[in-house]
């Protein structure tokens, strides 16, 4: 027998976007469910660095809700466990030639303008940030509002904060993984919650956070979101003692987050952990939900990392491991209310950028399903804005 709920939204998608959905949801009093075929962080979040960035975004919508982002995560910090591992260990952008500086320093005034701290560190003062880097770099910009958290712990933490009993009686969220969403009921063209093979939970609003898979959920309800998965690989190396104090990338690194190429992508990513591995990244290629290993995605991360920090050269990799971004085609996500379907929202597309982004996103649609005012605007995040799109067409099977 089907049991029946009575809540004010169901969250599809256990991952750190979702968890952030639920715990604004259920700090601002709503009643919420959250609904994942897997576990918690068992899509992108659980493959994810952990990455919660400004240094490379440019001035615009996606840089305002990082920094809003940045501020959000300082006060999870203090209220969460302290097993995410949050760390604002700062992040570090070098650059190989005068030429690269230079458009690195046009980069930043646009960034600073919106409210980034950013400075510039001449070529020798680098390795007093990062003694061991390789020798010959022209310079570099410092971003002290870059950190890391160690993103499944982060989502658990975050769903099991908005599991917790609020103040002044507010309910608690409730949550149900392994259960595959099959359908999003509808009334008169508007959602009234969704139905897995156990149970129907009904809700006047459906949060589609279903991350990568999000087009598929978005098809569910009779709408359009072309998310496409974009695969990406991250080496781990043995523990080591600190040698990477910063998150170090090249510049190139911000060309390849902005380009919608298909083809395989590869830039130095370079950032110590807590634990002692040194996290090795990133590859970008649309390749559907092809989970095959590519030794030449592994190859070109070990010699640009080599590159970048030679004392790497002969560190042991210990691992690779790979997930799928959900990327959207301009690169900004889908956050908030889609007019399509009344009582649908979109939570989804962040590509590589979702851990970082997931509080404010959480804080946007809680704006959104009370009624308050968002705390910036989400206009350009608008689901319905890709009319010009064809959909996606790779479904979730696909990844198995």
């Amino acid at each position: 027998m089907l049991k029946r709920h009575s809540l004010d939204a169901v969250i599809i998608g256990a991952g750190v976007a979702g968890a952030a959905c639920a715990y604004y949801a259920a700090r601002a009093g709503l009643s919420v469910a959250v609904v994942d075929r897997g576990p918690v962080a068992g899509g992108t979040t659980g493959a994810g660095e952990g990455n919660l960035l400004v240094s490379d975004k440019e001035a615009g919508p996606e840089l305002d809700l990082a920094l809003l982002s940045t501020r959000l995560w300082t006060e999870l910090a203090a209220v969460l466990p302290p097993d995410i591992e949050y760390e604002p260990k700062g992040g570090l952008v070098v650059a190989p030639d005068e030429r690269t500086v230079k458009a690195l320093r046009h980069f930043a005034e646009g960034q600073r303008a919106a409210g980034v701290d950013a400075a510039e560190v001449a070529a020798d003062d680098l390795y007093d940030l990062e003694p061991h880097l390789a020798p010959g770099l022209a310079g570099g910009f410092h971003y002290p509002q870059d950190a890391q958290v160690q993103p499944a712990r982060a989502a658990a933490r975050l769903l099991a904060a908005a599991r917790a009993p609020g103040a002044a009686g507010a309910p608690a969220a409730e949550v149900y993984l392994g259960e595959e969403v099959t359908e999003i009921l509808l009334d008169r063209g508007a959602v009234r919650g969704v139905r897995t093979r156990r149970r129907e939970l009904l809700a006047p609003a459906v949060v589609n956070a279903a991350g990568t898979w999000g087009g598929h959920v978005a098809a569910l309800a009779g709408v359009t979101l072309p998310v496409l998965p974009r695969r990406g690989f991250v080496l781990v190396t043995e523990p080591l003692p600190r040698v990477v104090r910063h998150k170090v990338y090249a510049a190139d690194y911000i060309a390849d987050v902005a380009s919608g190429s298909a083809a395989l992508q590869s830039s130095a990513v370079v950032e110590g952990t807590p634990s002692g591995p040194v996290l090795i990244g990133a590859t970008r290629e649309r390749v559907g939900f092809d989970r095959t290993l590519s030794t030449e995605a592994l190859r070109r991360l070990a010699a640009q990392a080599a590159a970048l920090f030679p004392v790497l050269a002969d560190v042991r990799v210990m691992r690779a491991y790979h997930g799928f971004r959900p990327y959207l085609p301009d690169h900004l996500p889908a956050i908030g209310p889609d007019p399509r379907r009344p009582g649908l929202l979109h939570a989804c597309g962040h590509e590589g950028a979702g851990i970082g982004l997931a509080p404010a996103t959480g804080a946007l649609i809680a704006a959104a399903l009370t009624g308050a005012e968002p705390p910036l605007p989400a206009h350009p995040f608008r689901p319905d804005r890709f009319a010009a799109y064809p959909a996606a067409t790779d479904t979730p099977e696909e990844q198995h």
